[in-house]
């Protein structure tokens, strides 16, 4: 019989191997120079042939290049990779994550249109939803992570389900292909798969009709980048991209395209390492007794383990754990500055491991009712899983929890 860990590690292996080839050659031809990398093209503006084919152009009846917001070589080359990468007939790339799920919102939505989405969920894109849709007469019902509270959610106007799945932080995990199948309406289905990234995860494939990055994080994966990305049909995309693009002017930057791109020849091979290193260590704290609790798909005692193994390739690179006993935010403070492998930052996806209190940083925004709703609990510690070596990021968290503890 096949070890666990075992399997675990060859199912990561045969992920990379089928990613692999796109990440590193998708939407990169060598270059007429003879250049291996993609240019960077800095240009704000491109000459025309030809009168005509600036009016065709304009009609859009030539693919010719116009203008630096509507579009360039350098940002094109990155939507290609990861319109294959994300397995999308398009995609579109943003200055943000947010700027992309603000963005979609803003290209479907109008006055009186209605959304469902998660209560445990990133605290900008909740804040969104809560303050800043409604000045637009957008409303969002916010529901538990169940296909049924989404399906009983669903009104007449309902436009748009928001999924993201795993959540931010406590690695909720929603059935993608069951919210899709239970509506009767059929609203869009945009997931947020930032968390999970196209390694672990690929909602088009279970039924979405968009899904949603925070490039700046796992896509990117180094931690010097801003980007966000929407990937999906290519007429959907192409609305959007319309939207947030053109109208606007939520464009990404040729050079943080290059540097997005550059990050993604990698992406395989650094997401294959995390992943297997996450497992681990949720499996390693969830038997000390230091710890409370420990949220990580992988482990059969998460309440969805049973729906990620049947929508996901892998658990992905993040865990949040809480420690047992009280005093839970002193407590974890004193544990975030007794680390000295990780490191005690926002964002996530980076080749360094980051570990982050959600309830005073990343999710301070979130009224404090409606975190505990969502199960935030206030000691709750996000770990983003790096590339260090497994055993050195164990015993940097075993000697912070045992100062943090006094065990």
């Amino acid at each position: 019989m096949i070890d666990p860990e075992e399997a675990y590690d060859l199912l990561l292996r045969r992920r990379a191997d089928a990613l692999a080839t796109a990440c590193v050659h998708a939407g990169e031809p060598i270059d007429a120079s003879g250049a291996l990398d993609s240019p960077i093209v800095l240009s704000s503006a491109f000459a025309f042939e030809s009168a005509d084919q600036a009016a065709r152009a304009f009609r859009g009846e030539d693919d010719a290049w116009i203008y630096g917001r509507w579009g360039n070589p350098t940002v094109a080359s990155l939507e290609e990779k990861l319109a294959a990468i994300e397995g999308a007939e398009a995609a579109c790339a943003t200055a943000s994550g947010m700027a992309a799920i603000a963005g979609v919102v803003l290209a479907t939505c109008a006055t009186g249109d209605h959304i469902v989405a998660p209560q445990a969920m990133y605290a900008e894109s909740a804040r969104l939803f809560r303050e800043r849709l409604p000045k637009l007469g957008i409303s969002t019902t916010f529901v538990s992570d169940t296909a049924d509270a989404y399906a009983r959610a669903v009104t007449a106007s309902t436009r748009i389900l928001y999924v993201e799945t795993p959540s931010n932080p406590r690695l909720g995990i929603t059935d993608v292909a069951g919210i899709a199948l239970r509506s009767p309406s059929r609203p869009l289905v945009v997931v947020d798969g930032t968390f999970a990234t196209p390694f672990a995860q690929t909602p088009l494939v279970l039924g979405a009709d968009l899904v949603v990055h925070s490039m700046t994080k796992g896509l990117s994966g180094h931690g010097d980048v801003i980007g966000g990305a929407i990937a999906g049909r290519r007429e959907l995309v192409s609305c959007v991209r319309e939207t947030v693009i053109k109208g606007f002017g939520g464009m990404l930057p040729p050079l943080s395209a290059w540097l997005v791109s550059r990050g993604l020849r990698t992406f395989a091979l650094r997401q294959e390492r995390a992943c297997a290193t996450a497992a681990t260590l949720a499996k390693q704290l969830s038997a000390d007794p230091r710890i409370a609790v420990v949220h990580h798909p992988s482990l059969t005692t998460h309440p969805g383990h049973a729906v990620a193994r049947k929508q996901m390739h892998a658990y992905g690179s993040i865990l949040s754990f809480e420690l047992a006993g009280d005093r839970a935010v002193e407590r974890g403070r004193t544990l975030l500055e007794s680390l000295r492998v990780a490191t005690h930052a926002v964002s996530l996806g980076d080749v360094r491991t980051l570990v982050v209190h959600p309830a005073s940083t990343t999710h301070s925004t979130m009224p404090a009712e409606t975190r505990r709703a969502a199960g935030i609990a206030d000691g709750l510690l996000r770990v983003s899983c790096g590339l260090e070596g497994a055993d050195d990021l164990f015993d940097d968290l075993d000697r912070a929890i045992a100062a943090a503890t006094g065990a």
